[in-house]
């Protein structure tokens, strides 16, 4: 089971605000978590961000990978260093060849 430490958006429509979860990689986002870890208010200033570091660690320490926000919030936090967040490869998607035009 692949374990990713990502948000999960709760709130209104047009006010979000998101729990930190552990939560199986196959899992759609608001879906069923592990374990919350913490939260995330983007629209208070400044953000409100509150995570719980030691289970965040405890969880990384089990082979969990944040996400790409997740590993920016807990820098911001200062929060210990975290395993490189592996970006996932993007497809590349190539035109087609096109047939020259005989005259």
């Amino acid at each position: 089971m692949a374990v990713r430490i990502r948000l999960s958006r709760v709130g209104a429509t047009k006010r979000p605000s998101y729990r930190v979860v552990a939560i199986d990689s196959r899992r759609p986002r608001d879906g069923r978590a592990l374990e919350i870890l913490g939260f995330y208010d983007p629209l208070t200033d400044p953000a409100t961000v509150k995570l719980d570091a030691d289970r965040v660690q405890a969880w990384i320490a089990k082979g969990a990978q944040p996400s790409e926000m997740v590993a920016r919030l807990l820098r911001q936090v200062g929060s210990a260093p975290t395993p490189a967040v592996e970006a996932p490869a993007k497809p590349v998607r190539r035109a087609p060849a096109r047939k020259k035009a005989t005259a």
